[in-house]
Order: C-alpha cells, then structure tokens, then sequence
C-alpha cells in the first residue's frame, strides 16, 4: 500500500475529487495548510495598501491506496492540478506497512 500526499492549489480540490472518485479512489482526507516553496509567498493590495504574505493558502489532499492504484493516481493528480506555474504543488509517496478499519477489524488492501 502506500499514502500519497498531495499539496495543490484550493480553486483545483473539486475537479481532483470528482476525478478520483471516477477513478474508483473511494476516500480521502483533506485538510487546509499554509506555507511557502519557490514562490516564497506572495503580495495582495487591500484597501490601496500593499501586504506580503508569507504562508500561502494550498490544500493537502491524503489517499492511501493499494500499490498498483498509485500510478493512477499520481497521473490524475498531475493532469488536473498542473499549469506549468510556480505553486502548483507537490506530490509525497510514503510506504504504508498495515492499515486497520477500526469498526469491523480488517487490516490491509480489505481496510481501505
């Protein structure tokens, strides 16, 4: 098995669902993260005054998924949330040795 995380822009996370979940990636988990990467933050103007911003809002997008499934997922992932600019993101493989359903017991590939 193994756990894909994913950081990408907010306005892609709907398109991302819908296309995993036509994919057959039945779960996973999304949390709203802040930080910085090439781009090193960024300016806005509020009110005719300039501000940098540090931390940049993204989405974290969590899928544990069987090993033959992650390619798929990583092509998804890429077709959808790559424009060819500076903080499309980035994309972390992680081993994952055992997973456990909590409410019947099941462990691995049947626990997902």
């Amino acid at each position: 098995m193994k756990k894909i995380e994913s950081i990408i822009r907010p306005h892609k996370l709907e398109e991302l669902q819908s296309a995993l979940q036509e994919a057959g990636f039945n779960g996973l988990t999304v949390s709203e993260v802040r930080g910085y990467g090439r781009q090193k933050g960024h300016t806005e103007i509020y009110r005719g005054s300039e501000y940098s911003l540090t931390f940049v809002p993204k989405v974290k997008i969590e899928i544990v998924c069987a090993s033959e499934m992650c390619e798929l997922a990583i092509e998804i992932i890429l077709s959808i949330c790559k424009t060819g600019e500076i903080g499309d993101g980035k994309i972390f493989l992680s081993q994952i040795d055992d997973a456990i359903r909590i409410r019947t017991g099941e462990s691995g590939e049947a626990a997902l």
